[in-house]
């Protein structure tokens, strides 16, 4: 067993290949944070230091001991109500507006197999795959029980936490706060956390903890572009292959908060969970609270190991479905080609051109459906526009298939336009304020899943167009910010974010289950909603509404810490580009694309006779390399914020083929030589270039780096394939 309960020390002990976690009960019944890090057989016995601390309350069972508070001690589940002053994880308010309660330790279950959340996205796992631990906690003045959950992947180094919100009460009570967090009683570190913008998403910074909190998060209502649900805290000295550092992934689509302070004994406590600002969770009696997954690891051989368990465990325990470790096809988006100015006469030309390159599925994007000739109107309104389109959909898609083209379609189901027949008839589908005009984002607004007969009114819309036509891809976007959180309907607001994601969640099961066969690409203005939750649903997410190649380079590489590559919508697009005006060579636009799930984003029909050539080149190629590009260990082999060449590998778990890719970002003259070193060789083996012959001592590619042939030319891109000469 990999979790284990010593009951003579009262310490439960979780096991991965590399990690340890354990858990104390005290005295009192709390339970106590001692310790996570390398893998150990010893117990975390004797750490603790206890002394009078001024003005650190003791808890009433401590009796004259004024050392014991739990104001300086690490927990597993700080909360408001045991004296403990510092950021907590969950706040109870009941039914009187008194805030706090008093949890203690009851009992606990281990056993194999891995818990599963009702409503929630969750990693899954068999029983041989995985455990679980629960352990319960107890307010007897409020009779609320709280479930600790806990998971333990071993051959993945990852372990889970949820936790259940049980009211056993007469009355009500409301949530305020619900989080899951990670003591360390000392030690200095760095927070590496990813913010950003539309267009620029998932920009890494690396932030130095202090006496202070720093705080990331989201008020948007969705995981958002400005921040990432995903942190990681490492030691000052951590680089990508040397030091200790732990992540925290929140497995949650919808707003969200992540803290991180170091106390006055020097502490640092991590907190990553809802976002409590318009958390007021209404919990009626006899009601449970499922309180989000949080994806937990530690390495101690750097940020790529890291990476690495966080990329196994969404592609192998997060991602669902036909198309979760499978190619996807190559497809190319009417967006940037017509935008809102599509027929069958242009789609069907573009899927003929698409046919001839080797390009394998055709996207209608946005424009073919009510009254949608720009962003203004028919949102809401999911009914075929056969006069705008020329001929029915289904007549349309079945002569695009007849070329050996599939067919995917383009959905924004959470939005309606006020210039709808939906709006016009249920206004109060929409998410409003009664008695002021609504802000409006993109001149949308946002409808209200919250409420299930919503949820169950577009989903009928879509599955009609589904049932009635040959789709095989959906990509499912969302272009606004929730702002005005009032649900027409609803007994409590402070309940409707939350409902809101459950609602959301249902949709796509329901997608996911009576449409196996079809891929699912999430979106929502490109990275707004890239999260771990997404991917429950959505084996890839479309990266950035940015599709410049250079910009992708930062926004890919910042994406890579938490995300594996094969979530990475990326599409090579036409230069000047449309949101920077930069222009690349198109063989740089395809190495940085090739990187993700690979597709095209441009009008096929205006290219010269040696860019298709040049496309079909890129198509065969990634085909040829998808299958060790998703598969394989994926290196970051620079920072592209502050070095000349952005560089990155692909490498399979057995060491023998490898692929560098790098992209020069700057040019000067009298150019120094540049080198990039790759790593995971195998150590003694030589390793041969498939294109030129020539061949490598694997440990001076690794200790001296392979040097780049620079030539006067802007955004150089290199792609160098090697296989290990056994």
């Amino acid at each position: 067993m990999n979790i284990k309960y010593i009951e003579t020390n009262r310490i439960f002990v979780l096991s991965t290949n590399h990690s340890t976690y354990q858990i104390g009960i005290d005295p009192y019944g709390f339970l106590l944070h001692l310790y996570y890090g390398a893998k150990t057989e010893q117990l975390a016995t004797g750490i603790l230091a206890f002394a009078d601390r001024g003005f650190s309350g003791n808890p009433y069972d401590a009796g004259e001991d004024r050392t014991y508070s739990m104001d300086v001690l690490p927990q597993e589940l700080p909360y408001r109500g045991n004296g403990d002053y510092r950021n907590t994880a969950l706040v109870i308010e009941d039914y009187t507006g008194t805030i706090g309660c008093d949890l203690r330790y009851v009992s606990h279950k281990i056993h194999k197999g891995k818990y599963k959340l009702s409503g929630l996205p969750a990693a899954y796992a068999d029983s041989n795959q995985a455990e679980t631990l629960e352990i319960r906690m107890k307010d007897v003045l409020l009779n609320v029980e709280v479930s600790l959950l806990y998971g333990v992947f071993p051959e993945l180094d990852v372990i889970t936490r949820s936790a259940i919100v049980k009211n056993q009460g007469e009355h009500e009570i409301y949530i305020q706060k619900a989080a899951a967090c990670l003591d360390f009683i000392n030690g200095d570190y760095d927070l590496i956390s990813f913010h950003g913008r539309h267009a620029m998403e998932r920009n890494m910074e690396r932030t130095k903890v202090g006496h202070h909190a720093i705080q990331i998060g989201s008020r948007r209502g969705t995981s958002s572009h400005q921040y990432n649900p995903f942190m990681i805290l490492a030691d000052e000295t951590t680089t990508e292959q040397y030091g200790n550092c732990y992540g925290m992934s929140f497995v949650y689509s919808g707003g969200f908060e992540g803290v991180v302070e170091k106390d006055q004994m020097n502490q640092t406590r991590m907190i990553l969970g809802l976002q409590s600002e318009q958390l007021r969770y209404r919990l009626e009696p006899q009601k449970e609270f499922v309180i989000p997954e949080v994806l937990l690891s530690y390495s101690n051989q750097g940020l790529s190991q890291l990476s690495y368990n966080y990329h196994r465990i969404i592609r192998q325990h997060i991602c669902r479905g036909k198309y979760q470790l499978t190619s996807r096809p190559v497809l190319v988006n009417s967006w940037e080609a017509s935008y809102f100015d599509i027929n069958a006469d242009n789609l069907i030309h573009l899927a003929k051109e698409a046919a001839d390159l080797g390009i394998e599925m055709l996207v209608m994007d946005d424009g073919w459906f009510g009254k949608r000739d720009d962003d203004n109107s028919g949102l809401g309104d999911w009914i075929v526009n056969e006069k705008k389109l020329g001929m029915p959909l289904s007549q349309m898609i079945e002569k695009i298939n007849d070329m050996g083209i599939k067919f995917g379609i383009w959905f924004e189901p959470e939005m309606v336009n006020e210039d709808s027949d939906l709006y016009r008839n249920h206004p109060d589908y929409a998410l409003t304020i009664p008695g002021r005009k609504p802000v409006r984002g993109r001149n949308q607004l946002v409808l209200d899943f919250s409420r299930p007969e919503v949820v169950d009114y577009v989903y009928s819309q879509m599955a009609y167009i589904l049932d009635n036509n040959h789709i095989e891809y959906i990509k499912w976007d969302m272009n606004r910010s929730i702002h005005e959180v009032y649900s027409h309907t609803a007994k409590n607001q402070g309940n409707v974010l939350y409902d809101y994601m459950l609602g959301l969640y249902d949709f796509l099961e329901r997608i996911n289950q009576n449409y196996p066969d079809i891929l699912l690409e999430g979106c929502s203005g490109g990275g707004g909603r890239f999260d771990a939750g997404m991917l429950y649903y959505t084996p890839q997410i479309w990266c950035s509404d940015n599709t410049d190649a250079i910009d992708r380079l930062r926004i890919q590489y910042g994406t890579s810490f938490g995300y594996p590559v094969s979530a990475v919508g990326s599409h090579v697009s036409a230069v000047p580009n449309h949101q920077t005006g930069r222009k690349t060579p198109l063989l740089t636009r395809g190495v940085v694309a090739m990187s993700g799930t690979f597709g095209y984003e441009l009008d096929l029909q205006k290219l010269s006779a040696d860019e298709k050539e040049i496309i079909r080149e890129q198509v065969k190629t990634y085909k040829e390399y998808a299958k060790l590009i998703a598969d394989g260990r994926y290196y970051r082999l620079s920072d592209p914020f502050h070095s000349e060449v952005a560089a990155w590998e692909h490498i399979s778990e057995d060491g023998a083929e490898v692929l560098l890719q790098a992209v020069l970002q700057e040019i000067h003259g009298n150019m120094t030589p540049v080198y990039i070193r790759p790593v995971g060789l195998q150590s003694g083996a030589v390793y041969e270039d498939v294109k030129t012959g020539r061949e490598y001592s694997a440990d001076i590619l690794m200790s001296v780096g392979m040097l780049l042939d620079t030539k006067l030319d802007e955004y150089q891109s290199y792609q160098i394939k090697l296989n290990r000469k056994d």
